[in-house]
């Protein structure tokens, strides 16, 4: 094929807007110009199906291995051009290093500089997704700048399956060559991928190829349907036995702000983008985007096209991972984010960032910021993401914030992020599936998710969600009255009875005494002087004596203690994108005990090997490392460390020293003497919410403020699940329900109001406390339009679903009496 003709072919092919498209310039072309089309299957292989078909699970997962390959493409080139084989020992020895040392901090392609709007734009022309076609049926182009590749070399290249070109490029994120197939299998349903590329100097000719899924002829399927035949294959177009190509100075091929000179070009036909990313790529796209890069190396370009969206004024965004918008300094709908950084022996080193989302947003309800909020960061459902280089590996979903946490409060309102770029090799690999979109379900699994939920469990996440939890908690007295009432009448063996003590923790009165609650000693806060943080530390001291003779910390086997430092540093100084600082903490001697030392494997090298260690961002002044020991360690023996915090040009240093003494005896239990009130036998408390605040009882306004739930006349109820038990019911006591209840009394009066009221909030509780009861003593699962839904969301739409309304309406005695007719 002559290059005239292949130039044609290839525009030909470029502009096809949809695959229908493509199988007519096949056809067309092929017949103008009097070639016949061979196809081969990729990597060689016609049992190549199974290796394509079971990569990523989800089409956006997939595109982000188009886009991560973009970024290898980019380093790579870069890696040429200063004259390293990027397989050699002078190459970057990770992705961090190489952006540091091919994008010159000191020049306008600094990496710093990207925070600035034009400097990010230009860099993120180098990457570029491009939308074409119609708007139901969109294709995608994706272009990068990077070193591409000569025709001659596609089928080793783009067009191989395992040959692991990149395994010894210790600097790019792709290794085994198979992650950017896993797109074809959401290219329509012909599975049409063109390729396109010119090597990064110049030199060869641009080359293209065209892949898709084999299309079975009569005797094919035939072989298919009677087992001879597995499976189809993907395959790829040559035209007179090679790849076809041309020369080219340049190619417009609608890029934003350039032309095409060298590096490569995808696209994808027909591509089976998710209903919520179907709508201008360049907003809906890209925020799935930046949530599976969390953080990436380069930036990013995604563009519309006037012709498909002719009324939407802003068709080109650039983007530079979820990080970065979510730290922003003006950020109105993050209130506030820190992290934990672990470094364990088994597990290695992890950073753990936590973000907080506010409740309410501006003049917004709770309902509509909480849907805000999903839809800006959590459009893929995933609220616990572990990333590697940047990229989400895997996730989970908000039931971790719920089960493992056991923070319901926080379940639409945290997002946790999990950096394993510095985890232990060996530990990491059993994380992840090869396809880099899912976790596995391994040990190594469930060690991590247990590691995290005790990491973040306590400290300043405790924190936050008992501080959300103080400010919609009342003392009620109603409660206590109204649960008197309900266990006087309750004999102790009866099966209701030991239906609740099945589900509660219910403590029974001994005979003849009260129980009274106990009155807790409110002390005195001490008036804390208000902290002024600065963007750099002047200080770093650490807050007690860290001599050998008075240690830092008496740490208990099996136990953990904190050693505490005082800073002037704002508290996001660790996490913030710009001009982060860091916390390392290192190991200086080792003073075994000398008469329980002689057995001992050796001196430790490091650290974590005597040490789990939890660093904690700063807290308004604080901060804080925590010590566990490990079996290592024996009483008596001595630990010396050194902290130093990092600043621009300037470090601060403490050391101290740790001392490992005997496990901590249980405590005793104190008899109780003083007699109490009768209590409410471990029962649910309930909180009456109004439309107006009253006092000792929430407003509306006060419970969506606090609790990011909404709450209007059509609400019922709000059961709060906490470990999994029913901690407590908001009572809504404005609602429609009622109000319509009473309204149909002709002459109320006072004590009818009471009555009204009364028998509406006895109605709700204990019909919510035995629907709870029961579903958790049977285990029962609900479902809801194939999604598994929680508890407390069944229980509340229940109760606004007609159920309340005939709860009062239609007692016992109107029942006997419709019977009776």
């Amino acid at each position: 094929m002559n290059s005239e003709a292949a130039c044609i072919f290839f525009k030909d092919l470029y502009e096809a807007s949809t695959e229908n498209k493509v199988n007519d310039v096949i056809n067309k072309d092929t017949f103008l110009f009097g070639k016949t089309i061979s196809w081969y299957p990729l990597d060689g292989n016609e049992s190549n199906f199974g290796v394509i078909e079971n990569q990523q699970s989800s089409p956006i997962a997939a595109l982000i291995e188009k886009i991560t390959n973009a970024i290898d493409a980019i380093l790579m080139r870069k890696c040429f051009e200063v004259g390293i084989s990027p397989k050699s020992s002078d190459a970057p020895r990770n992705m961090t290093e190489a952006v540091e040392r091919f994008f010159d901090r000191k020049s306008n392609n600094c990496c710093e500089d990207w925070n600035l709007s034009s400097f990010r734009q230009k860099q993120a022309e180098e990457i570029q997704i491009i939308a074409s076609g119609p708007r139901m049926e969109t294709s995608l182009v994706i272009y990068d700048n990077g070193e591409g590749q000569h025709p001659e070399d596609f089928e080793d290249t783009f067009l191989s399956l395992l040959k692991g070109n990149k395994a010894e490029i210790p600097f790019v994120q792709g290794k085994y060559n198979m992650g950017g197939t896993g797109a074809i299998v959401f290219c329509g349903k012909k599975r049409y991928q063109l390729i396109a590329s010119k090597r990064y100097d110049g030199t060869g000719n641009f080359g293209f190829t065209l892949v898709r899924e084999h299309p079975l002829n009569e005797h094919e399927q035939r072989l298919l349907e009677s087992g001879s035949l597995k499976n189809t294959w993907y395959e790829y177009l040559k035209i007179d036995n090679q790849i076809p190509n041309f020369p080219i100075d340049s190619l417009d091929l609608g890029l934003n702000g350039r032309k095409f000179t060298t590096g490569s070009v995808v696209k994808l036909y027909s591509y089976n983008l998710p209903p919520g990313s179907r709508s201008v790529i360049s907003r809906d796209l890209n925020q799935s985007i930046n949530e599976y890069l969390f953080h990436p190396a380069l930036p990013i370009y995604t563009i519309d096209l006037p012709e498909r969206y002719p009324n939407d004024k802003n068709l080109t965004r650039d983007l530079f991972g979820l990080k970065r918008r979510l730290e922003q300094d003006d950020s109105k709908y993050v209130g506030d984010y820190f992290s934990e950084e672990i470094d364990y022996a088994e597990i290695g080193q992890a950073k753990v960032a936590c973000y907080v989302f506010r409740n309410k947003i501006n003049d917004k309800s709770a309902k509509d910021t909480r849907e805000t909020i999903s839809r800006e960061f959590f459009k893929n459902n995933m609220t616990v993401l572990f990333s590697l280089n940047g990229q989400v590996h895997g996730h989970y979903t908000s039931e971790f914030i719920t089960r493992a946490l056991k923070m319901p409060l926080l379940k639409d309102h945290l997002l946790i992020h999990v950096d394993c770029s510095k985890m232990n090799y060996v530990f990491r690999k059993e994380l992840f599936m090869a396809s880099r979109d899912r976790l596995k379900g391994s040990d190594e699994t469930s060690k991590l998710r247990s590691s995290l939920a005790e990491t973040l469990s306590k400290g300043k996440l405790k924190d936050i969600n008992k501080k959300r939890r103080d400010s919609i908690a009342f003392d009620s007295k109603d409660t206590n009255e109204l649960l008197k009432s309900f266990t006087k009448s309750m004999p102790l063996d009866s099966e209701l009875f030991k239906l609740l003590q099945n589900t509660f923790k219910i403590d029974i009165p001994k005979a003849g005494t009260k129980e009274q609650t106990k009155k807790k000693k409110q002390k005195k806060q001490e008036k804390k002087e208000q902290f002024h943080p600065q963007r750099f530390p002047s200080i770093f001291k650490l807050n007690r004596s860290g001599s050998e003779e008075k240690p830092a910390a008496m740490i208990p086997l099996g136990s953990t203690r904190s050693v505490k430092f005082s800073t002037d540093v704002e508290n996001q100084y660790f996490d913030r994108t710009e001009e982060p600082g860091d916390l390392t903490v290192s190991l200086l001697s080792f003073k075994p005990n000398t008469e329980d030392g002689g057995d001992r494997q050796g001196a430790p090298k490091q650290l974590s090997d005597v040490f789990n260690i939890q660093k904690s961002s700063p807290d308004d002044g604080i901060i804080k490392i925590s010590f566990t020991p490990n079996n290592m360690l024996k009483i008596d023996d001595m630990v010396q460390v050194k902290a130093i915090l990092n600043g621009p040009g300037t470090e601060f240093e403490e050391r101290f020293w740790i001392q490992i003494v005997d496990k901590e005896k249980p405590p005793q239990k104190i008899k109780e003497e003083e007699e109490t009130e009768e209590a409410s036998w471990g029962l649910p408390q309930y909180q009456l919410v109004y439309k107006e605040k009253k006092e000792n009882y929430l407003s509306w306004d006060e419970f969506e403020k606090n609790i990011g739930q909404d709450m209007d006349f059509f609400t019922i109820i709000h059961p709060l699940i906490a470990e999994e038990r029913l901690d407590t019911i908001y009572i809504n006591m404005d609602s429609n329900v009622l109000k319509s209840y009473k309204s149909k009394i002709t002459t109320i009066t006072e004590e009818q109001i009471e009555l009204a009221d009364k028998k509406y909030l006895s109605s709700v509780y204990f019909h919510a406390l035995f629907l709870f009861t029961i579903a958790k003593q049977k285990k029962y699962d609900v479902i809801q339009d194939e999604k598994e839904i929680e508890l407390t969301d069944f229980l509340k739409d229940i109760f606004s679903s007609y159920y309340t309304e005939f709860l009062l309406n239609f007692g016992t005695d109107e029942l006997m009496s419709a019977l009776a007719i």
